[in-house]
């Protein structure tokens, strides 16, 4: 069993990696101090209109920090965060909200889509995993569909329902379905016939035999395809929402590159990051009740 001071190194080391990662960035991401030597006071007068540089408050040219390329520091990203953070609820216009909306956009989207896609795979992987004709056959299919981006249906879908919040939850669901399907299915077909032989001498119902036998020893397999599902459909909702324009953590990040914000875009990604951290840390406490031993 895994003791208190160990767990206490392993978040040390965490924060310790953290810090290095951090340090190694922000001296990556140094610019060199502006040196007025060799220029005339014209071009320098020229570089301070076109806004290249700027006055400092001690009178100095400075590099102008709003039109220096290249990847932000991370002081630069705390800062956009701090910003984005202090008006996480705002709404200043149809288009500008806060990151707290934009997060509960982004998560209803994919609660709706990750739902119905894990009730649908659920009944059908079991549908499909008493039968092993209908395993045989559904498994070309299931193996075909599988790998096919979920975003490669988006046009498809967007022809067909003709709105985009829809089409953003449909790309979840598609994202979300076929791993659950496949280890639903996979799991059902596993479990041993000696349960499946006591509920028929017990003379279950098929409501009953399903609840308190089926879905239990199952139970492991399917989490692990949920838990597969969940991944794929989080990094489809991003790039849903960014291509149709829906308001969302994706949508954010679109902007902010539109802006040519790059802090902005690192701020939304790490948001993803933290949502998707949260939510994985979330199925992982359900797969360990799930579990149980031989």
């Amino acid at each position: 069993m895994e003791t208190v001071p160990e767990r206490w190194r392993a978040w040390i080391l965490t924060a310790a990696i953290t810090l290095v990662a951090m340090f190694v960035w922000h001296l990556a991401t140094l610019k060199p101090a502006f040196d007025p030597e060799g220029l005339s006071e014209d071009e320098l007068m020229t570089m301070e209109f076109n806004g290249d540089i700027v006055r400092d408050e001690s009178g100095e040219f400075a590099f102008n920090p709003s039109k220096q390329r290249g990847i932000p520091g991370p002081f630069a990203v705390l800062s956009k965060s701090a910003s984005e953070l202090g008006e996480a609820f705002h709404k200043k216009g149809t288009n500008d909200h806060g990151i707290g909306h934009l997060v509960g956009y982004t998560v209803s989207r994919f609660a709706l889509g990750f739902g119905a896609a894990s009730i649908v795979a659920i009944l059908l992987g079991i549908i499909v995993g008493l039968s092993p004709m209908l395993l045989q056959a559904f498994n070309p299919i299931i193996q075909l569909l599988k790998p096919i981006s979920p975003l490669a249906w988006m046009p498809l879908l967007l022809y067909s329902v003709q709105d985009p919040q829809a089409t953003a939850v449909l790309v979840v669901f598609m994202a979300a379905l076929w791993p659950t399907v496949a280890n639903t299915a996979f799991g059902v077909s596993s479990i041993h016939s000696d349960y499946l032989r006591v509920a028929s001498l017990l003379e279950l119902s098929w409501p009953r035999r399903l609840f308190a036998v089926i879905l239990p020893a199952a139970a492991p397999a399917i989490i692990a395809g949920l838990r597969i599902s969940f991944g794929s459909a989080l990094v489809a909702v991003v790039p849903a929402e960014m291509l149709l324009g829906e308001l969302g953590v994706g949508y954010l990040t679109w902007i902010e590159w539109n802006n040519l914000d790059i802090s902005g875009v690192l701020f939304a990604i790490l948001v993803v990051g933290v949502v998707g951290m949260i939510l994985d840390a979330g199925f992982g406490l359900l797969a360990r009740s799930a579990t149980y031993p031989e």
